[in-house]
């Protein structure tokens, strides 16, 4: 199945697919929308909690540091990474709790830190190591319209305060004012990446959800408990960690849910390929790769004979052969796998792929019985932390 972004190919199962006429009469939008509000977002009928015109004074800025935790930076980064070659300005993450050094920028920076609940620990430490390193930075601060400790410290520095909208988790808020705030400091068109309308008409493009969400729910009920990613396009590397922790937390539950394992191909041919051609047969295998328009031609003065098969060929040419080399070989060997083509590296592209997989989780979750909203196992370690600090 290909849509105008994407080329799509299904999971080759050939054994009896569970539970996809239940799904296909799941697909009731009306009731998802009720049911899961947070699909909102990914609309052009979605409301944001500020106006186009509170960004106009933003826009001046050309460094960023954004800080953030999970979902409230990892759809951001994707995004930049992905469009990299459409954005004119610099941002720079701050996602891990470390003793990182922050350089002198002659620039004027906007900090904008994003947490749901204000009150994500490493965030507050990130932003504090900033505002101590880089003074003349100015603030924006995306959290919940309640007191917490990011809404204490935005009125003791006068930080702007941008609303998350609270029925959206922050592993759902790629398409709100998380990630589309930072998109537009980035110069892209944020109405580009909402694709839910579209899609849904797409008769095509619902087959293949249906497929593929009843595909995964029959290989982890059949044991096979592994989604290994094989990566084949390094600016997909952040989207990757993006859906990682969309599955792995949204059905991670009672027991429930598969292990998301993110590989870089072809590198990991050299190391993990062996565990997975004659390992434990527990895995089931999605491939990402893209068509790149311009790559580096091998230079036929440096070749000799034995190189001649890669004569006036191209890296992208070399790369697509050992994707569909490792296809083959899985075909040969009955693996179970999907792959997804991406055609045009544009917010279209992104955006569906955002929405698709965000379906796919949802409706993952209603085959397994678990709430794809909460993450009650993470609160214990938070409090546990707090526990500590506090002796």
């Amino acid at each position: 199945m290909e849509t105008k972004s994407i080329i799509y190919k299904n999971f080759s199962n050939k054994k009896k697919l569970l539970n996809k006429k239940k799904l296909t009469n799941l697909v009731n939008f009306k009731i998802l929308f009720q049911k899961y509000p947070l699909l909102k977002s990914l609309t052009n009928n979605y409301s944001y909690s500020y106006k186009k015109k509170d960004l106009k004074n933003l826009k001046k800025y050309t460094e960023f540091n954004l800080v953030g935790m999970g979902g409230s930076v990892l759809g951001a980064q994707a995004i930049y990474d992905f469009l990299e070659h459409k954005i004119k300005k610099k941002f720079f993450f701050f996602n891990n709790l470390q003793n990182f050094k922050i350089s002198k920028s002659k620039k004027k920076r906007l900090n904008i830190v994003i947490s749901k609940s204000g009150n994500t620990l490493e965030t507050v430490s990130n932003l504090n190591q900033i505002l101590s390193k880089q003074k003349k930075n100015n603030n924006l601060i995306i959290t919940e319209n309640k007191k917490n400790i990011l809404r204490l410290i935005a009125n003791k520095i006068r930080s702007d305060i941008i609303d998350h909208k609270n029925y959206i988790g922050g592993r759902y808020s790629v398409l709100s004012e998380v990630g589309m705030v930072p998109a537009e400091l980035m110069g892209l068109n944020e109405k580009k990446f909402k694709r839910l309308n579209y899609l849904i008409k797409n008769k095509s493009f619902m087959n293949y959800l249906i497929h593929n969400v009843s595909s995964i729910h029959s290989n982890v009920t059949r044991g096979k408990k592994n989604s290994v990613i094989l990566n084949y396009d390094e600016k997909l590397n952040n989207f990757l960690k993006w859906y990682q922790q969309l599955s792995a937390e949204s059905l991670g539950k009672k027991g429930k849910g598969f292990f998301p394992i993110i590989s870089t191909m072809p590198k990991d041919n050299h190391s993990l390929l062996q565990l997975y051609l004659d390992g434990p047969k527990n895995n089931f295998f999605s491939f990402f790769s893209s068509r790149e328009k311009s790559s580096f031609k091998f230079n036929k003065n440096f070749l000799i004979n034995e190189l001649k098969h890669i004569n006036k060929k191209n890296v992208d040419q070399l790369l697509q052969a050992q994707k569909k080399a490792t296809q083959n070989v899985f075909s040969k060997k009955k693996f179970s796998f999907r792959s997804f083509e991406i055609i045009n590296r544009n917010e279209e592209t992104l955006g569906e792929l955002f929405t698709f997989f965000i379906l796919e989780t949802l409706m993952l979750s209603t085959l397994s019985n678990v709430n794809p909203i909460n993450q009650p196992s993470v609160e214990l370690i938070k409090i546990e932390t707090r526990n500590i600090l506090r002796k």
